[in-house]
């Protein structure tokens, strides 16, 4: 099992020193990967009509923080989780995760999402209300752009005639995932994803259920479901060490292959940490590997 920790740049600031010494720290206690959420814009707090997009805080470009990073860590994945392809252009984003996958020595792993911020969709000039569909089509340009030096595709929203990005991806593929939990999502994952980053459920049934539809929605589209991943967080932000080890335990035994300890996330189910301190985020992660290392 793959164990990534989400770096809380919120919390401790996100500055080089502070990036480099969080990164590496990770990597040599042990995990195995490193996530960033994507946020371009967030509203004044002071304004009603900012909502919940609203004081999002301190978010790093994922390309950018990750080029620093791979150049500060020898081993650890770096993944976005997740970025919002939809509000970007695709080509430009396929050429960017390109170049990061080819400097880290292969090391990433491209989650994506549809978004639900509409300020930074009207921000970046992009067009909120058909990102879902608009998506589908960015994932196959992606993927195009990565297999083969040269490509001609005529779509609904793109058009590259004979043309192609320099560098491609060492392999010619980036793993791809998809966040999100509706069926369209789980439909997309068995078409094109390598894997689903699911936050909606806690352990338990229905979870359980959400796995299998998954798997036959991708039995459906002629590939193995062994071949894509599901990814769950979780944090120390609830229970301690026994709570934290039955909860890994009934992961593994569901099929999932990735677990993030997110300790700032507070979605769904999800509870964040008290602490906020780099001393208190250490801490943290220190005492989850320690405790569910012989479990993965």
């Amino acid at each position: 099992m793959h164990l990534g920790i989400a770096l809380p740049f919120g919390d401790i600031g996100g500055d080089g020193p502070t990036v480099r010494e969080y990164a590496q720290l990770a990597e040599a206690e042990g995990y195995d990967g490193l996530s960033l959420a994507d946020h371009v814009l967030g509203g004044n707090p002071a304004n009603p009509k900012s909502g919940r997009g609203g004081g999002l805080g301190l978010f790093h470009d994922p390309f950018v923080a990750f080029g620093f990073i791979a150049a500060c860590t020898e081993k650890v994945e770096l993944s976005t989780q997740v970025l919002i392809l939809a509000q970007r252009q695709t080509v430009l984003v396929a050429k960017q995760a390109a170049s990061l996958d080819l400097l880290s020595g292969g090391r990433f792993r491209f989650g994506i999402g549809v978004g639900w911020n509409e300020m930074e969709f009207v921000g970046l000039d992009e067009n909120f209300h058909n990102r879902g569909k608009r998506s589908e089509e960015q994932v196959q340009v992606m993927k195009a752009l990565w297999a083969d030096p040269y490509i001609t595709f005529e779509g609904k929203w793109h058009r590259v005639p004979d043309a192609g990005i320099t560098p491609l991806p060492p392999r010619r593929r980036i793993p791809l995932w998809f966040g999100g939990h509706m069926d369209v999502t789980l439909q997309r994952i068995a078409k094109w994803g390598d894997g689903w980053i699911m936050l909606s459920e806690p352990p338990g049934p229905k979870a359980l259920a959400e796995f299998d539809k998954l798997r036959r929605l991708v039995e459906a589209e002629g590939r193995d479901p062994a071949s894509i991943g599901i990814e769950v967080w979780t944090s120390t932000g609830t229970g301690a060490e026994k709570d934290w080890r039955e909860d890994i335990s009934f992961w593994k035994k569901a099929g999932v292959t990735h677990i993030t300890l997110h300790n700032t996330f507070r979605g769904y189910h999800h509870k964040r940490m008290a602490g906020r301190s780099m001393a208190d985020h250490i801490d943290s992660m220190r005492r989850y590997r320690n405790a569910v290392a012989d479990l993965l």
